[in-house]
C-alpha cells in the first residue's frame, strides 16, 4: 500500500507596497501646440515628443478676443487620451483678461473670455484654467491709484462666472490665478497680494494660484537665496492656504529678482539656477503639484528640444529631491 505525503502549501510573501512614482507626486509637462491637427492630434503628439506628464494649452488665440467654439469630436478625443494617459490637462486663458481695466468694453471682453475658456475647459476635461491677475488700469479721479476700484471689479465681474462654474457640475475646472511680475500696476504679484484677491472672490472653494517661478522672482521673492523658495511658499500658504496651490509654472528668469520683467529662460540658465526649482519638490505645499514649462523653446529649433531639455532637467531635480 502506498501512501503520499501531502505537501505543505507555502504562502507567497505578501507584495511589498509600492512608493508612489515621482509623476503621481509631481508630474512635469510644458505648454503645448494644438494648431494644425488639434489638441490630441498636435498637442498630445508634441507631449509625447517632449516627455510631458502634463499639458497645458490655449483653447482661443491667447492675444485675442475670439471665442472659437472647439471641435466636439476633438475634446471628446482629447479627454479621453488625458485619462487613458493619466496627464493632467490645464488651459491658459487669454492674456488680454483684465478686469482692473478702467475700459468697460475690456471688461465686458475679458467676462466673455475667460467665461469661454471655463467651458472649453470644462469640456476637454482640464482640471484648472489659469488667469493673469491683472491690473490697474487708469487713473482715479483724484489722480491716485485706482487699485481699490480695481478690486471691487474684480468681484463685481468675476464672482458671476464663479456661480457658473459652480453649475458645471463637480468636475468643473479650478480658476487658478497667476500672480505677475509686478509690472505696471498690477493687482497681484506679491504672495501677500493674493489674501485680497482671493477675498474679493469670498474665498470661493475652487479658487487656486498658479505660481509661476519667474514671475515671483520678477517680483522680489529671492527664489535663488537660501531659504528662500522655502520662504516664498511659505508667504503663498499664509496668503492662500494649504490647499490652494494647484499648478506651478517652471520657468526660470532672464532678468534679476525684482526687475519687474516677464522674461522666462531655460531651466537652469537664468538667474534663479537649477537647484531651487528640486527645493520645489521638497515643500510640502507642492506635493500633488504639477510644474508647467513656459521657457523659450524657438532658440533651441522651435521643435521641441528646449521644452524637452527641461523637463528632463526637471525630472532629474524631482528625482534628486527629499520630498517633506
Amino acid at each position: 500500500m502506498s501512501t503520499t505525503t501531502a505537501v505543505p502549501v507555502i504562502p507567497a510573501p505578501a507584495a511589498a507596497p509600492r512608493p508612489p512614482s515621482p509623476a503621481a507626486r509631481n508630474p512635469v509637462g510644458a505648454h503645448v501646440p494644438v494648431a494644425a491637427r488639434g489638441l490630441a492630434g498636435t498637442g498630445l503628439a508634441y507631449a509625447r515628443r517632449v516627455g510631458a506628464e502634463t499639458v497645458q494649452v490655449f483653447v482661443a488665440n491667447p492675444r485675442g478676443w475670439a471665442t472659437p467654439p472647439g471641435n466636439p469630436a476633438q475634446d471628446k478625443e482629447f479627454r479621453a487620451a488625458c485619462a487613458e494617459l493619466a496627464v493632467p490637462a490645464y488651459v491658459h486663458a487669454p492674456y488680454l483678461i483684465n478686469f482692473g481695466s478702467d475700459t468697460p468694453a475690456t471688461r465686458e471682453r475679458s467676462a466673455a473670455s475667460l467665461r469661454h475658456s471655463l467651458r472649453r475647459g470644462h469640456a476637454i476635461g482640464a482640471l484648472g484654467v489659469v488667469l493673469h491677475t491683472g491690473s490697474a488700469v487708469g487713473a482715479a479721479a483724484d489722480g491716485g491709484s485706482r487699485r481699490a476700484e480695481a478690486m471691487a471689479q474684480v468681484r463685481a465681474d468675476v464672482r458671476p462666472l464663479l456661480d457658473e462654474l459652480d453649475a458645471l457640475g463637480d468636475d468643473a475646472p479650478w480658476l487658478l490665478l497667476e500672480p505677475t511680475a509686478g509690472q505696471g500696476r498690477s493687482l497681484c504679484s506679491r504672495m501677500e497680494d493674493l489674501a485680497e484677491y482671493l477675498d474679493a472672490l469670498d474665498g470661493h472653494p475652487k479658487v487656486g494660484i498658479c505660481l509661476d517661478t519667474c514671475h515671483a522672482f520678477a517680483a522680489g521673492h529671492d527664489l535663488a537665496a537660501p531659504g528662500g523658495v522655502r520662504e516664498t511658499l511659505d508667504a503663498l500658504v499664509a496668503a492662500a492656504g494649504a490647499d490652494r496651490l494647484r499648478l506651478i509654472h517652471a520657468n526660470d528668469s532672464e532678468d534679476a529678482v525684482g526687475a519687474r520683467k516677464d522674461r522666462h529662460a531655460n531651466i537652469g540658465d537664468g538667474l534663479i539656477g537649477a537647484e531651487p526649482f528640486r527645493e520645489l519638490f521638497e515643500h510640502p505645499a507642492t506635493a500633488g503639484v504639477p510644474l508647467i514649462v513656459e521657457t523659450p523653446d524657438r532658440k533651441h529649433g522651435g521643435d521641441g528640444t528646449g521644452h524637452a531639455r527641461d523637463i528632463t532637467a526637471l525630472k532629474a531635480l524631482r528625482a534628486a529631491a527629499r520630498p517633506a
